[in-house]
């Protein structure tokens, strides 16, 4: 079912976006992915819940005073219904607890972190706000995954936080994908990839990063709209397994992924 009120350990349940110019991020995803959004005030810093048939899919800030330089993108939370415990993973592992755990009133607590390999990612205990409202369907978040130069690394590292399942997809060498699915279930939440290439990581230098994908009716239509707003194509619009999908940056330059789900 698309519509969506808990998400179990493990899962990525939200993502929020660095936007350095909140108005420009607005045009731009109210176009493209057709969102309304509603502004939490600035009691909250002006972070912006993204709105798809009423229900939150996502959201917009502006850079916090003093990081006014932070790189634009988006930012993947996994949930974690026990955020204490997981931050020490975090830290046992040889990531970094970059920020938190920290009380949202009225919607939860969250952390932010590094894994061994530099990808950023957060962790969300949720207390009113649970995630996304809709997942995998047009207008939401369908998909999300870790990019990174270091499979073997990266899937310890994370087997460390959360009781991930592992299939191993591809050969390995020239394609290796791993797709994390969580104990007695058969769908799998979010998966890793990695990429033989460094220069198709962030910036040409290698940096790991976790990804979305959000769901659209055409993804060639879409696409040909992203770039009329002002983004741009990188990869595609091609066909996958799972559905077309195009891999495209906002003009802000963050990356996200859009995808036509296969029937």
């Amino acid at each position: 079912m698309p519509e969506r009120s808990s998400y179990p350990a493990g899962a990525p349940c939200w993502v929020d976006l660095n936007a350095p110019d909140l108005e420009s991020a607005r045009r731009f995803y109210g176009a493209a992915l057709g969102w309304e959004f509603q502004d939490n005030g600035p009691e909250y810093g002006h972070y912006t819940t993204c709105l798809w048939k009423g229900k939150p899919v996502a959201a917009l800030m502006p850079p916090p005073p003093g990081a006014e330089g932070l790189r634009p993108a988006w930012n993947v939370y996994l949930s974690a219904p026990e955020l204490e415990v997981t931050v020490e993973r975090v830290e046992q592992g040889g990531g970094t607890v970059a920020m938190g755990p920290h009380e949202i009133p009225g919607a939860g607590r969250l952390a932010f972190a590094f894994d061994p390999q530099g990808a950023s990612f957060g962790l969300w205990q949720a207390g009113g706000h649970t995630g996304a409202g809709l997942h995998g369907e047009p207008g939401a978040m369908t998909w999300n995954e870790l990019n990174t130069t270091a499979g073997e690394e990266a899937d310890a590292f994370y087997r460390g936080l959360f009781p991930y399942e592992q299939q191993q997809i591809g050969d390995g060498v020239n394609f290796d994908y791993s797709s994390w699915r969580l104990p007695g279930s058969d769908t799998p939440v979010c998966g890793r990839n990695r990429a033989i290439d460094p220069n198709i990581l962030e910036g040409g230098k290698g940096k790991p990063f976790w990804s979305v994908y959000f769901a659209v009716a055409d993804v060639d239509v879409t696409a040909r709209q992203i770039a009329a707003l002002g983004g741009s194509v990188l990869h595609g619009p091609f066909n996958s397994p799972f559905g077309r999908l195009c891999a495209v940056l906002d003009p802000s330059g963050a990356h996200f992924t859009v995808i036509t789900l296969a029937r």
